[in-house]
């Protein structure tokens, strides 16, 4: 029945142990049904799928496709270029990736284009999203939001990326996501907040784990109801805000929050400024532990092929468009891509342990 458990997928781990997160078999049919609905998947699509299956992204390629009837083409790459010769190939009509992929996809020439292409797993670089719309001027961007224990929350659609590329959009259908404060009080425009969701999607919770589980999976807020069990809902973890049009914009995740000087600093308003020099292939920004300051900013960035990027110059760039808490403190250069978590995103917990053991990068 459709309650009846379907799956364990375990999350990324990239802020903690990776939890096992138990999916009904109502969550995979309402999530397929949801996501082919807003891509407009037929059964004429050709997906590429290139994302471990074990990620719930990936996962979702293939229930995308079973659900329209569509084609799944399986691939297991060595080189990104690879990619790109397997859309032409096999006359790809869509594309799922994380930011680390696009970035090195944006840098190739396509010698085909797609009907659309998605991005989920953190926020796309403002250019790396212009590349990929230069060179597949055809494809339709679709920006999503999700996480392992809900899906998928959010899609920006593509009508909207030219008025708030930044966005991550408002909910996918048959899904509600609240932005509330600490005692579960809803957050006026533009105010930060948690970002909860309710709705069929929401797992079962944590395999094996119901302190986690309870920490997580909460009673909906501002639900008044004369059932006997409240509504559960999962409370994400993740710090956005919305516009006054309900368009949510994510700030970062609660346990990757940098806490300077008393400010709280997104990682990913830092990370954006460096996307936008043409020498930054990738970049990551940590908190380093300070005795003054509690952390301090310090970034690690990977230039692209044949770059030399100038760090005063990139530090000025930071000086001239973030406030002075947001600047980092120094910045360091490291040869080739960022290290990767099993789902393809950048390995943050792994570069934070690293400069906590004085590993030394070139400066």
């Amino acid at each position: 029945i459709g309650s009846d458990m379907a799956a364990i997928l375990y999350t990324s781990g990239s802020t903690g142990r990776p939890k096992g997160v138990v999916l009904s078999h109502l969550n995979m049919l309402t999530g397929a049904r949801s996501v082919s609905s807003y891509l407009q998947n037929t059964r004429d699509d050709r997906i590429l799928s290139v994302l471990p299956l074990s990620f719930d992204y990936g996962l979702s390629q293939l229930t995308t496709a079973f659900q329209v009837g569509a084609t799944a083409v399986l691939m297991n790459y060595l080189m990104p270029r690879d990619i790109v010769k397997a859309v032409a190939k096999e006359e790809i009509t869509g594309l799922a990736a994380v930011p680390p992929l696009w970035i090195q996809l944006a840098d190739l020439e396509w010698g085909s284009d797609l009907r659309y292409f998605t991005n989920s797993g953190g926020a796309m670089p403002r250019a790396t999203l212009d590349a990929l719309r230069r060179k597949l001027p055809n494809a339709r961007p679709y920006l999503m939001y999700g996480l392992t224990e809900a899906f998928r929350s959010t899609y920006l659609p593509p009508e909207e990326v030219d008025r708030r590329p930044d966005s991550m959009g408002r909910a996918i259908p048959n899904a509600e996501i609240m932005v509330v404060r600490e005692d579960g009080s809803p957050c006026v425009a533009g105010e930060p907040g948690e970002l909860v969701h309710r709705g069929p999607l929401v797992s079962m919770g944590y395999w094996n784990d119901p302190a986690k589980t309870a920490e997580r999976f909460k009673p909906a807020p501002d639900r008044e109801s004369g059932l006997p069990l409240p509504e559960i809902a999962v409370w994400s973890g993740d710090t956005v805000r919305a516009d006054e049009e309900g368009f949510l914009y994510f700030i970062g995740r609660r346990d990757e929050m940098i806490k300077t000087s008393g400010y709280r600093v997104s990682p990913t308003e830092v990370e954006e400024v460096l996307y936008s020099d043409e020498s930054v292939s990738e970049a990551v920004a940590l908190g380093i532990a300070h005795p003054v300051q509690g952390q301090v900013i310090h970034v690690i960035l990977c230039p692209r092929p044949g770059a030399h990027p100038d760090l005063e110059a990139l530090l000025a760039r930071c000086r001239s468009h973030l406030p002075a808490f947001m600047v980092p403190s120094g910045i360091s250069v490291r040869e080739g891509p960022l290290p990767r978590n099993p789902n393809g995103k950048i390995d943050r917990k792994l570069l934070g342990q690293e400069i906590a053991e004085g590993k030394q990068y070139s400066p």
